[in-house]
């Protein structure tokens, strides 16, 4: 079996995974939304609850690929530790531009967020690809997660005098709102607060293990047989300590680190297997395209999305009207509101393929 020069899977992948962050993120309206597209209340997993650690597993699986290039390259390590820091600033500066977007109230400017996150995930997942090999990684990350579930199980919550891990008042929700400046995505505590940040960046290092497992010189059969075999075990190891730490994206427990890194490992595994290997290519063009340019689609998505909700028609805004069109029909409101989402993703796919035919690419 040949080697795989370039990973296409990966590239799909990323993209897909943006086109559903984009998805979920802009139905026609919260009131009616199918279940699997919502967030868990808190405890449990949805599909919707995967995307976020799918693409920071991905941005783990892409340090290992770009940086192992160049550092085989004889790139010196002193001009990527600038350009590293550059971007993660540049995606932080991003992520509050959004929330500030369009009215820059800037008493309410929130310091967590999505891009944030992956700003900081990025930086240290890649300042310490640079530093340390896979063994090292691979410590950090375990380490990372048990010393988590040692803080959240078993520090008691102040004000409280025991150990919490309800909504608002666990140790990680005390950390935002006592350090943590801004607004606050959840009035008193932040689902991209501080502490959940540390686990977080276990996902991604669990993405640049895959990404070393991908760079080996084993047999491309074996890698994919190794890869899936260790992100199963990953995955049924974090199904376990569920039980003694719930699976929870909102403080990102180290259970669901574990199983969420399995499912994108498994699905990884499965992808380079039937398009890097069979060559399957023929449904991967969009998700290329999109994730081309992924976290700039993101952005453009989130500037895009101000006329989808905010024109008026007849003295009503855009979605309202298409939900009264639902309405009015008999037809489901819930397929309403996902179609409304589906159409979003395909004017965003717009400027996403002119990006892609110009090969315009932006590193944000």
């Amino acid at each position: 079996m040949a080697e795989f020069k370039r990973l296409i899977s990966l590239d799909a992948f990323r993209g897909f995974t943006i086109a559903a962050m984009i998805m979920v993120n802009n139905p026609a309206t919260w009131r009616h939304v199918y279940p699997p597209l919502r967030h868990a209340e808190w405890n449990g997993l949805t599909p919707t609850d995967l995307i976020f650690p799918f693409f920071i597993f991905i941005v783990g699986v892409s340090i290992a690929l770009a940086y192992t290039k160049r550092l085989d390259a004889g790139v010196a390590k002193t001009p990527m530790y600038k350009k590293i820091i550059f971007r993660s600033v540049k995606i932080f500066a991003v992520g509050i531009l959004l929330w500030l977007f369009p009215n820059f109230s800037f008493e309410d400017v929130r310091i967590a967020g999505v891009l944030q996150r992956i700003a900081i995930v990025f930086l240290v997942c890649a300042l310490l690809f640079l530093n340390s090999k896979w063994r090292i990684q691979a410590i950090v990350a375990g380490s990372v997660l048990v010393v988590y579930w040692l803080v959240m199980m078993f520090i008691p919550t102040p004000g409280y005098g025991q150990v919490m891990l309800e909504p608002g008042a666990n140790i990680a929700a005390w950390i935002d709102s006592k350090y943590l400046p801004g607004y606050l995505y959840q009035k008193t505590w932040d689902p991209e607060g501080i502490l959940s940040t540390l686990p977080a960046i276990a996902t991604g290092i669990a993405g640049m293990l895959a990404g070393h497992l991908v760079l080996s010189k084993t047999p491309a059969e074996r890698k994919i047989i190794y890869l899936f075999s260790f992100s199963f075990f990953a995955f049924v190891l974090g199904y376990f300590w569920n039980y003694i730490f719930p699976v929870n994206k909102n403080i990102w427990t180290s259970s669901f680190v574990l199983v969420t890194s399995g499912l994108a490992g498994m699905l990884l595994a499965v992808s380079i297997f039937f398009v890097d290997v069979l060559g399957r290519t023929r449904f991967t063009k969009p998700g290329i395209i999109f994730g081309s340019n992924a976290i700039t689609v993101y952005v453009l998505a989130d500037v895009w999305r101000l006329p989808f909700y905010t024109w008026q028609i007849g003295g009503d805004s855009l979605n309202n009207r298409w939900m009264q069109l639902f309405d009015n029909l008999g037809w489901s409101m819930e397929m309403g509101s996902f179609l409304y989402a589906a159409i979003f993703i395909g004017f965003n796919f717009i400027p996403a393929w002119i990006l892609y035919k110009k090969k315009i690419f932006i590193k944000l």
